[in-house]
């Protein structure tokens, strides 16, 4: 929901806040850069404490995050609150797949409910689009923030009274040294690609951010190797099926934010769709991928994902 109805009112801040066009794409890429940047980390810190209480945790600043983006006067203000509302997201969406995993036993009730979440999710969007369109264009753009909060109030109390508490599953510490060079390598990559539409992809910043990441990432990987409880197992990297379901995600992701961010400037600006129009112009897109992705989870999962361990 928060995604779309974003990307509904992009035409409108522009106009309110007086942004520049590059300004602009921080709206997105503020909270794209902390979410990306802190999910591997929130992850972690899933498997090690409560996952329940972290999650709530996640939930209360994406919540408070969204108030002040609602109440945002300036440019500044709202990028700011939305590089906190990711950090909050990062949290809410690393433990939430977790907590799934607590609540059913494996097997077909677990993808069953991998493929409500997912539909809820996508669901999500599409009314996400709708009621971006309606809020922008008979309220305010601020609205389309505000809407997160008495959500995020309800489930808090809901997952207070029906989701019960849960010890990390992993023994050990936290990985501070991974956590901090894989944390920084990502953050510093996705900067790198948001700031290089500005700078030049081969421009000298440009290409000394990338190496900087990479150089990074590479002692992520060298601490990973000797640290006794690693933030990532390198033995998972062995495994083809998680290779290629996390490469096809972030072949997906990438696509559908950047469809979004566009569609929406390219209607409104261009077509001269008024924010409604476009709402329901983003709806199909939505909907297939609610339907697929609870098809995927009812049939495809046992039809085509799982294979034996040796196949792994």
């Amino acid at each position: 929901l928060d995604t779309t109805i974003a990307n509904i009112a992009l035409k409108p801040i522009h106009d309110s806040l007086h942004f520049s066009s590059a300004g602009l794409a921080w709206v997105i890429n503020a909270y794209m850069l902390t979410f990306g940047g802190f999910l591997l980390l929130a992850g972690r810190m899933g498997d090690l404490y409560d996952r329940r209480r972290l999650f709530l945790i996640g939930l209360i600043i994406f919540t408070l995050a969204s108030l002040a983006c609602g109440l945002a006067q300036s440019a500044t203000v709202l990028i700011v609150a939305r590089a906190i509302q990711g950090l909050g997201a990062a949290l809410v969406t690393a433990v939430s797949w977790a907590l799934i995993m607590d609540l059913f036993p494996d097997g077909p009730g677990r993808a069953k409910a991998m493929g409500i979440f997912a539909f809820v999710a996508s669901g999500g969007g599409a009314l996400g689009a709708v009621a971006g369109g309606y809020i922008t264009a008979h309220f305010d753009w601020h609205w389309n923030f505000l809407i997160n909060v008495p959500i995020g109030i309800l489930v808090f109390f809901g997952t207070r009274a029906l989701v019960p508490g849960a010890k990390g599953i992993a023994t050990g510490k936290l990985d501070v040294a991974g956590a901090i060079t894989v944390t920084s390598s990502l953050l510093l990559a996705v900067y790198a690609v948001v700031e290089a539409k500005d700078l030049g992809w081969t421009s000298a910043t440009t290409l000394l951010r990338l190496l900087a990441a990479v150089v990074l990432m590479g002692l992520f990987v060298a601490i990973e190797r000797k640290v006794a409880h690693p933030l990532v197992p390198l033995e998972l990297f062995k495994k083809r099926n998680i290779l290629a379901s996390n490469a096809i995600g972030m072949l997906w992701a990438a696509a559908m934010f950047a469809w979004f961010f566009l569609s929406s400037l390219y209607m409104q600006n261009i077509l001269h769709y008024d924010p409604q129009q476009t709402g329901l112009a983003c709806v199909p897109a939505d909907v297939i991928m609610a339907i697929f992705s609870d098809w995927l989870s009812a049939t495809g999962v046992h039809r085509f994902a799982i294979r034996p361990p040796d196949a792994l």
